[in-house]
């Protein structure tokens, strides 16, 4: 590892702080630190190689993320099949994906450098918009892609195929589907499971649907899920809760298993049920 890129949240006040402290250290041991132009503002002072978001990990070795589990969606979705491994450190809330805390960052870049740090593997979904029979635009998603109808509209009419056969029907407020990485997300607050992240596999869980027994359902990552959408209103497609396009009435959404794989660096003994007990408080009385 010679080349570190480098990514903050805009607006984290203690970002700038931690970069200059990051500079130091890069210098001091001879390494390039790539800064993304935005981050690279919080800076101004500090010399250093630049490169915008989307350019960024074709030009290092390792991605380092300052902010909260949002920022390294977006960095995720930049990185796509490049395969270059992502640190993500929590200056944020929840942070399930940036795990590792501010003060913890310099060890694991030590650690890091020397080949210690646990790398996981975790899929990606691609989807592909689909309106008039013919293919309009393609995205990818690391946590989930959502169909959701707006704050006014009625309750919405999904019709599902699996690898090409119906499967099932929903008439609900919308329908996440989600990677096991995103199952401690959207997911899991719409009631779903939650999913070892290293599995390959997707969860569908309806958003308050109107039959009670429409429940979330586990599928093998290897299959193609449709959803058409059968009524003409306002809904959106969302991939990550960060990228969204309104949707049109027999507009099909076409999601699988996407080629990229995301590559998240962790300390060893920081594996996931300890990010469970630590977030979600498992154990606890």
């Amino acid at each position: 590892m010679t080349r570190v890129g480098l990514v903050a949240k805009p607006d984290a006040a203690e970002a700038q702080g931690l970069i200059l402290r990051l500079a130091e250290w890069a210098a001091a041991r001879g390494l390039a630190l790539v800064v993304e132009k935005e981050t690279a503002g919080l800076v101004p002072a500090v010399s250093v190689p630049t490169a915008r978001k989307g350019d960024l990990p074709g030009q290092v070795d390792l991605v380092l993320v300052l902010g909260g589990d949002g920022t390294l969606l977006s960095m995720a979705r930049a990185v796509g099949d490049l395969g270059v491994p992502i640190l993500g450190v929590n200056l944020g809330g929840l942070g399930f994906l940036t795990a590792t805390a501010r003060d913890e960052v310099v060890p694991a870049l030590e650690a890091a450098l020397a080949g210690r740090m646990a790398i996981d593997e975790r899929m990606m979904l691609g989807a592909r918009l689909v309106r008039q029979g013919q293919p309009t635009a393609e995205y990818v998603a690391l946590n989930d892609v959502v169909l959701t109808k707006s704050a006014m509209s009625r309750i919405i009419d999904l019709a599902v195929a699996v690898d090409g056969r119906h499967a099932t029907a929903y008439r609900a407020d919308g329908l996440i589907i989600s990677t096991p990485t995103g199952s401690t997300a959207y997911n899991l607050s719409a009631g779903g499971p939650i999913l070892f992240p290293t599995m390959d596999a997707v969860v569908l869980t309806p958003i308050a649907p109107h039959t009670l027994s429409n429940r979330p359902i586990v599928l093998p990552g290897t299959q193609r899920i449709d959803v058409t959408l059968r009524t003409d209103q306002e809904v959106m497609l969302t991939m990550d809760g960060q990228v969204g396009v309104p949707l049109r009435e027999h507009d099909t959404v076409q999601v699988q298993q996407a080629a990229a794989r995301i590559r998240l660096v962790r300390f060893p003994d920081r594996d996931f049920f300890s990010v469970l007990r630590t977030k979600l408080k498992w154990g606890e009385r």
